[in-house]
């Protein structure tokens, strides 16, 4: 069986100059980055390579970046801690409900704390209105936190707009850049943000490693407690090779991006499913402002997760959960006003850096296949 992976939005494999960092990082490097002694330094100086890797690629500074286990814990950071600094003053924060569960459960939780949090609503592509943000604002709010593109439709925020309406009413603004790093530009500067988001595992490094940006002048209160690790941000010795692993792929994605060819087979692959398909087939998200590998279908009549299970040689995603005869849809899907019907036949079908006409090729074929 000839596996196709089209799943790169849920993970990506490491790249060989990341696995190589991996090993050297394992041979030598096996002191603590917070000892004074010879053994302790080349660890330090393999975290600040790394730390300066990851800030180059979004425009910070080095002392603005923090290494995490994620972009979960990225996102805990910034919503509890700036919850933490400003409990006093009744918070509210707005959010999306087309946001990724690493944002909308933590959102949960404080909820059940009795903070206060605003849902906005999308459009039919999965695009936030910056109006409805400045609608939500009160005097109260103390956070913005918007996705930089969406996981599931690939479908991309107007960040810059929203930044300046934070800005306009001295909110601090976080951006989940999670899937959009090394698919588009991401630079904090650029996008206006306070905060920002950064997963290993979507940019062809290890899981369990992130980062997070942290602006100069919007500080937070620690989220891990401990010793004095990063600055007396985050507690917990750094891991040295997971951290050099995020390093090393973040210098990748500056110096060779791909996404001009994989928005070449994405574009492709829709043009044949049309050609193939005709109406049967639908394209959920934005036409033009999606990121250039991410394409999320419905079938019509169908259920994706039937279509998945008849092709288990492929790997990609469904947009619902069918049990019996009820469906549960997305929320990014639900949030875009996608009806049961279409909803229940999306795939996410996700493109990457090692991504071959082959693959679409064979995917189509057995689509017709399983579709006749």
């Amino acid at each position: 069986m000839t596996h196709i992976y089209m799943d790169y939005n849920a993970s990506t494999p490491l790249a060989p100059e990341v696995k190589q960092v991996i090993y050297q990082l394992t041979d030598y490097v096996y002191g603590n980055p917070s000892a004074s002694h010879w053994a302790g330094e080349p660890a330090k100086a393999a975290v600040e390579k790394a730390r300066s890797q990851v800030a180059a690629f979004i425009g910070a500074a080095t002392d603005e970046i923090i290494f995490t286990s994620g972009g979960t814990e990225s996102n805990n950071h910034v919503l509890k801690s700036i919850i933490e600094q400003y409990r006093q003053q009744h918070p509210h924060i707005i959010t999306t409900k087309a946001e990724h569960p690493a944002i909308l459960e933590p959102c949960r939780y404080l909820e059940e704390q009795g903070i206060s949090i605003t849902y906005v609503s999308t459009d039919t592509y999965g695009v936030v209105d910056p109006k409805e943000i400045e609608q939500a604002v009160t005097e109260n709010t103390v956070l913005i936190s918007i996705m930089h593109a969406n996981n599931e439709t690939g479908t991309i925020q107007p960040i810059k707009t929203i930044s300046s309406i934070a800005k306009q009413h001295d909110i601090a603004f976080h951006t989940d850049a999670s899937q959009s790093l090394g698919k588009i530009p991401a630079d904090v500067d650029a996008l206006g943000v306070d905060y920002l988001t950064v997963a290993g595992h979507k940019l062809y490094a290890p899981k369990g490693i992130g980062a997070l940006f942290m602006r100069k002048n919007k500080p937070l209160p620690s989220f891990m407690h401990g010793a004095g690790h990063e600055n007396g941000r985050r507690a917990g010795t750094e891991n040295i090779i997971l951290a050099g692993a995020l390093g090393q792929a973040c210098e990748i994605a500056a110096t060779n991006n791909r996404s001009g060819h994989i928005q070449q087979l994405r574009d492709l692959f829709w043009k044949e499913l049309q050609k193939a398909f005709g109406e049967r087939v639908r394209l959920n998200g934005h036409p033009e402002k999606r990121l250039p590998n991410t394409l999320n279908v419905s079938f019509i009549g169908c259920t994706g997760q039937d279509i998945l299970q008849a092709i288990p040689e492929l790997a990609a995603s469904t947009g619902a959960a069918c049990h019996a005869d009820t469906v549960q849809l997305s929320n990014v899907l639900e949030a875009m006003g996608v009806d049961e019907e279409t909803g229940k036949g999306a795939i996410r079908f996700s493109l990457g850096r090692y991504s071959e006409k082959r693959d679409i090729d064979m995917v189509i074929e057995k689509l017709k296949y399983v579709l006749s």
